[in-house]
């Protein structure tokens, strides 16, 4: 989980946007946790606030004020929102409002994913305290019916949701015969029926999965991150044939995300945030992200636009970038670094709002 932390004093800046930055498109929303550091009599005393924002239109409006919530994903009628409270999952309506747990006990969950028809939620589960592997189970926005989706002894992990409903595919990491770990991608049906594996390397990994119109694209080389972690972008039918190179080179790309209507990847090259149309094609650059962000980006649902958090040594921004013409917007402009003693923390994640046409 990436943290970008800056010991700065905290001021929150904002921006009205022009309308076309705005129009019809929905909230953005990410986490972020705000801890300041008080000097008293009996020593430095801190305090930790914070939750989920929304950013939309010039205005930055908090949703929540658990500093622990995180991982947001919206349902696909905008209306709902998933999300991460101290290991459970939770949910709530895109105001803020409803807010109720989906889940609980002592395990570990994280990363849900609202299915299409806004019925029940994907995530990852990991034993509490233990170095056990994760697992992924789905559970009704009711919080009923926890149904275990795969069994396996390995770890799974990155569960994403075709746009159709129809398949989940996900991340096993089998062991290697030299003690490390190779990952490859399957998919299954919701109900763990149809389970197929998708990719087979031996010496590299197939990871961050996600969907388009003629299958799968994925990064493939080294996951484990560090230095050493390195990919390219492939492509794979839903029948694990035809794996084929989309962006490969200089510099290592790692998948980002992919619009709505099937056609164009977003991806992660070195310090640059890139787009390219699945197939034949250059990739265009839209912008520079801080160095080593993890912070994912992630397009609009009409797939003009992309959201992103964009650094320099005195602010972090989040953008809407236009992906024709590369120009950005800020959605809400803060974190401004100054001599103090606040730390501003931003999550992994960040959700764009859909909007239906």
């Amino acid at each position: 989980m990436f943290k970008r932390i800056a010991i700065a004093a905290f001021l929150v800046l904002l921006v009205v946007l022009p309308a076309t930055a705005s129009a019809r498109t929905g909230a953005v929303v990410f986490s972020r946790a705000i801890t300041s550091v008080e000097m008293t009599e009996a020593g430095p005393v801190e305090t930790v606030e914070g939750g989920l924002y929304a950013a939309k239109g010039g205005r930055l409006n908090q949703l929540t004020e658990n500093p622990a919530d995180s991982q947001p994903d919206f349902s696909a009628d905008g209306r709902w929102i998933a999300f991460v409270r101290d290991g459970d999952v939770w949910a709530m309506r895109a105001d803020g409002t409803g807010q109720h747990p989906l889940t609980s006990g002592l395990e570990v969950d994280a990363h849900p994913q609202f299915a299409p028809n806004g019925r029940y939620v994907v995530f990852e589960r990991r034993a509490p305290g233990t170095e056990r592997p994760r697992d992924l189970y789905t559970v009704r926005l009711s919080g009923d019916g926890l149904h275990q989706l795969v069994e396996f002894v390995e770890d799974v992990h990155d569960p994403v949701i075709s746009p159709d409903g129809r398949l989940i595919a996900f991340v096993r990491s089998m062991p290697r015969h030299d003690g490390g770990y190779s990952d490859d991608v399957y998919t299954v049906r919701p109900s763990g029926a149809g389970l197929k594996r998708v990719t087979l390397t031996y010496r590299y990994d197939e990871f961050s999965p996600r969907f388009f119109k003629g299958g799968i694209v994925y990064s493939r080389g080294e996951s484990e991150p560090g230095p050493a972690a390195y990919a390219d972008v492939f492509t794979v039918h839903l029948d694990g044939t035809k794996p084929r190179p989309l962006v490969r080179g200089a510099g290592s790309a790692f998948v980002e995300d992919v619009s709505a209507n099937g056609k164009l990847v977003l991806f992660r090259r070195d310090q640059g945030l890139w787009v390219k149309k699945i197939g034949r094609g250059r990739a265009r650059k839209l912008t520079v992200v801080a160095d080593n962000s993890q912070t994912n980006s992630v397009f609009s649902s009409d797939g003009r636009r992309v959201a992103a958090f964009v650094a320099d040594d005195e602010a972090e921004t989040l953008l809407a970038i236009n992906v024709a013409n590369r120009r950005g917007a800020a959605l809400a402009q803060g974190f401004s670094l100054e001599a103090g003693s606040v730390a501003s923390t931003i999550g992994p994640v960040i959700a764009w709002q859909p909007v239906r046409r």
